[in-house]
């Protein structure tokens, strides 16, 4: 590594992690409970508690406990699919051949379920003010495909999207929005908990999640019906008679009651993580004052849940950097830095860090989708500042930016090091 040969910063003992899962002891007295009643299957009282505390805390009717937050947006697409288009023919979805947009600076797991119904995603590019959904190009895609119904958009990073912009642009074209607030449980926006904006709505309890259960999430919405739906569909569709009777498709979606019991543990300290987040983001902020980058944005009105640190690398201090499809090289110059060498620096101190998710429309399986963007055609790649032309806002951001160690057990002095670390790196 370029950086060990100019450098020699001490490692940590152990590995300071990008987000991993901060335990408490009070779960385990959910889970023992469990065990002791015998409920350990997917129903019981901690569930019961997951559902009741969710739906109060973000404000909707209805929450429903499933195994993942993936879960949640498949029995959502399926939903909306279904309520858009119609009773779907036995073997196909209601979504069959049908455009959706989607979220393009995201994880697959916001558009995969898309897929799943047999729907084709059609992604939007991000804007710069919250990396998320570029309301301009959401409205140059209704003009394009004025027949798309569903739009699935992620909260990236923790931070909102302009909701308000959105929620317009969705009103005037009379469509349905599904909401991946995976990643941004306890944030807000004008006051108002993300996954309480779409008509179906999807939190996370995964592993590196501001709280988790080690798996699960969410569904939400104030539609009972829907509610009964997806409890129904999430437990194999069985239909109320003393035999196993079933006359529509079924999944193995509902959360356990153990894993709920973990959930339960963590609710408390949902606050708790949050502020401890917000201090890691701006001990950042302070610590790369007059570096030639900038930090992931919170647009007016919102209120994150910091769940990750990010840092953007300004274009005109960008050191050479070129990525393949599985593999990536770049020019060490003095003053600059790229997202590689900084990831490197920190992996030599037993760091984690992550480049920026790649961005949909980029991905091999999705490369022939539909893509919209603002001006333009899109599609300029991550690489466009080698060949002089100017990236997609979701390309340029995947390419000059990378997500820092967030894990609220990281300490201060670990944190300084980082800091220290990163700031070697533009030396």
């Amino acid at each position: 590594m370029a950086f060990n040969q100019r450098n020699n910063f001490k490692p940590f003992k152990s590995k300071v992690w990008l987000a991993s899962p901060t335990m408490h002891g009070e779960e385990l007295n959910y889970i023992t409970e469990a065990y002791e009643t015998n409920w350990m299957s997917t129903v019981g009282k901690n569930i019961n508690e997951v559902e009741a505390s969710v739906a109060e805390y973000v404000g909707v009717r209805y929450a429903v406990a499933l195994s993942s937050g993936t879960s949640s947006l498949h029995l959502a697409m399926k939903l909306a699919g279904i309520e858009t288009y119609g009773i779907p023919v036995t073997g196909h979805g209601a979504l069959e051949g049908k455009y959706v947009f989607c979220s393009d600076l995201t994880f697959d797991a916001t558009v995969n379920p898309v897929v799943y119904e047999g729907g084709i995603p059609v992604f939007i590019d991000a804007e710069y003010d919250s990396w998320n959904i570029d309301p301009q190009a959401l409205e140059k895609a209704f003009a394009m495909y004025p027949e798309v119904k569903i739009v699935v958009l992620a909260h990236l990073y923790g931070t909102p999207g302009k909701m308000e912009e959105i929620a317009a642009i969705l009103n005037k074209h009379k469509a349905i929005l599904i909401e991946d607030a995976a990643e941004s449980f306890g944030a807000t926006y004008h006051g108002k908990q993300t996954g309480s904006f779409g008509k179906y709505n999807t939190i996370s309890f995964n592993g590196n999640k501001i709280i988790t259960g080690s798996s699960g999430g969410c569904f939400l919405t104030n539609d009972r019906e829907a509610a009964d739906k997806i409890r129904k569909w999430s437990t194999q569709s069985r239909e109320n008679a003393a035999w196993y009777q079933h006359e529509e498709l079924g999944y193995n979606y509902r959360m356990s009651n153990v894993i709920a019991g973990v959930v339960r543990g963590q609710f408390g300290y949902l606050e708790e993580h949050i502020k401890q987040k917000k201090e890691i983001y701006y001990r950042y902020k302070e610590g790369f004052n007059g570096l030639p980058v900038s930090m992931n944005p919170i647009p007016d009105k919102c209120e994150p849940n910091y769940w990750l640190s990010c840092l953007l690398i300004d274009s005109e201090a960008m050191s050479k950097q070129v990525r393949g499809e599985r593999e990536v090289l770049y020019l060490p110059e003095h003053g600059k830095s790229c997202p590689t060498e900084i990831l490197e620096a920190m992996n030599s101190i037993h760091a984690e860090g992550r480049p920026i998710w790649k961005p949909m429309h980029a991905q091999p399986i999705y490369r022939l989708n539909p893509y919209v963007v603002k001006n333009g055609n899109g599609r300029a790649g991550s690489n466009a500042y080698l060949a002089g032309e100017t990236p997609d806002n979701g390309m340029d951001i995947f390419h000059r930016g990378l997500c820092l160690p967030s894990d609220n057990k990281m300490t201060q002095e670990q944190q300084d090091r980082i800091i220290e670390v990163v700031r070697a790196c533009f030396a």
